[in-house]
């Protein structure tokens, strides 16, 4: 397809959610009837477009969503024992402060919170990322829980929380980054019991492409959430600078894009994959709107958002369509990542594309 200069980013992200909102109403958005991240991370770029372009009708189909689920008391039924259950729980805030009056969305809200004083812990005090997965921390997790639980301080005065996620985002780097690369491992098994871990390390062996993008998106949204002073607003910028300059290094020269596999774009068997391209599109255009990283690496987040469209296609009834979305993956070996199916218009992609294309319009 590549044509991406027929309109402005911000007009194909309304592409993007159109094309969806056409397809489900919004408790129909797959998984169908879950407080799911995978919905909640799609809506989340929806609401971003919605304050971006003023769009009210975007901000109806996420309350759509939300009152499907959450009852007029605040309850709502969700996975207690995963950090990836408390994504969805960032569309409460917004609704919250319309409605006014600590309601129903303050009081589901709050449900959530006490998520992060049930859910184990390993020794460091970092949190499992399921309980299925004990003694595991995934680069996901940071994003899927941390980014509420900074919205939930600044918006409820809960400043203890603030503490919490600069400290699991410290022993992510802490345990998980990779001194070769300057990027993170996607997991680490402090048990060392995973057949993919380290015996010395406890990490999993490879660079996988969305978890180091959800790390990215974490980086950039935290310090949009923590007030201008705060200690770890700084470190938190100069960790985003050093991510940046490291997943530059492995862009692809001829696409722009990124591997599915991020440092092995060499190897025969890898692929482009679009929804980690995505990702770090947009924390690539936060570092520069944060003046942290140089006007070169503009250019790169332009060139990956134009390279983005060779994995756009339109359907038969005209509607965006956006390729090359691996399925959701658990951590595991080189031929585990490049063996994962794709799949088309998954909504973490399509959010991930509508987030890249809000952070992009300023840049092109």
């Amino acid at each position: 397809m590549n044509r991406p200069n027929e309109m402005r980013p911000l007009e194909w992200a309304a592409t993007a959610c159109d094309s969806i909102i056409s397809r489900y109403a919004p408790i129909e958005l797959p998984p169908a009837h879950r407080w799911h991240y995978h919905q909640g991370v799609f809506l989340s770029g929806m609401e971003m477009l919605a304050r971006a372009a003023s769009e009210e009708r975007y901000s109806r189909y996420i309350q759509g969503y939300v009152d499907e689920l959450v009852d007029a008391n605040g309850n709502l039924y969700f996975a207690r024992d995963e950090l990836d259950a408390i994504q969805a729980g960032l569309l409460l805030f917004d609704l919250d402060a319309r409605v006014g009056g600590g309601g129903k969305y303050r009081t589901a809200a709050s449900k959530l919170r006490r998520l992060f004083d049930t859910l184990n812990r390993n020794s460091e005090g970092g949190f499992w990322h399921k309980d299925k997965y004990p003694y595991q921390m995934w680069l996901d997790g940071l994003y899927m829980g941390g980014v509420f639980a900074l919205k939930y301080a600044n918006a409820y005065g809960d400043h203890e929380l603030r503490d919490m996620v600069l400290h699991q985002e410290r022993l992510m780097r802490r345990f998980m980054s990779d001194e070769r690369t300057g990027l993170l491992f996607h997991a680490w098994d402090e048990s060392r019991r995973m057949s993919w871990a380290d015996p010395d390390t406890g990490c999993s062996p490879e660079l996988w492409g969305r978890s180091i993008g959800w790390y990215g998106l974490a980086l950039s949204q935290f310090i949009d959430c923590l007030p201008e002073g705060h200690a770890g607003r700084t470190e938190l910028l100069q960790a985003l600078a050093r991510f940046v300059q490291s997943i530059i290094q492995f862009q692809d020269p001829n696409s722009g894009l990124w591997f599915q596999v991020v440092d092995k774009g060499h190897l025969h068997d890898n692929w482009l994959e679009t929804s980690c391209s995505c990702l770090f599109i947009y924390a690539i255009a936060k570092a520069v709107k944060f003046g942290i990283v140089s006007e070169s690496c503009a250019e790169a987040a332009v060139r990956g958002y134009k390279g983005l469209f060779d994995f756009v296609k339109m359907d038969e009834a005209g509607r965006f369509v956006l390729t090359g979305i691996c399925i959701g993956t658990s951590a595991g070996d080189y031929n585990s990542y490049v063996t994962r199916p794709t799949s088309e218009n998954d909504l973490h992609g399509v959010g991930a594309f509508v987030m890249a294309c809000v952070e992009v319009e300023s840049l092109v």
